[in-house]
């Protein structure tokens, strides 16, 4: 099952990586699939909020920084984060929609 997931390092989740088309997977395995994706679905919110914080603390050593480079650099990470959330939050959203099979 962990075959159909694979680790991205840079979003901090496991994202899915399926092999065939989804009609291709027998119910069983397209319910533990499921089950799964929801499962890291919703850590998703807290990955965001862990990410916000570090934002926070770059944004405070930001605000007393007086070395255009390093200021360049805190920027610099303070952006490569704020786009990790937003792709965090474009697989929980985009994703919505597979996790109500669960329930429905």
């Amino acid at each position: 099952m962990h075959d159909n997931f694979v680790w991205d390092e840079r979003l901090g989740i496991s994202i899915p990586r399926l092999t065939k088309q989804w009609d291709e997977y027998k119910n069983n395995e397209q319910s533990l699939i499921l089950l799964q994706w929801e499962k890291i679905r919703g850590g998703i919110p807290d990955r965001i909020g862990a990410i916000e914080q570090e934002i926070n603390g770059l944004q405070d050593r930001l605000s007393l920084e007086e070395n255009f480079e390093v200021s360049c650099q805190l920027n610099h990470k303070i952006s490569a984060l704020a786009s990790v959330i937003n792709d965090l939050w474009l697989w929980y959203r985009l994703n919505q929609h597979v996790s109500s099979k669960i329930h429905g």
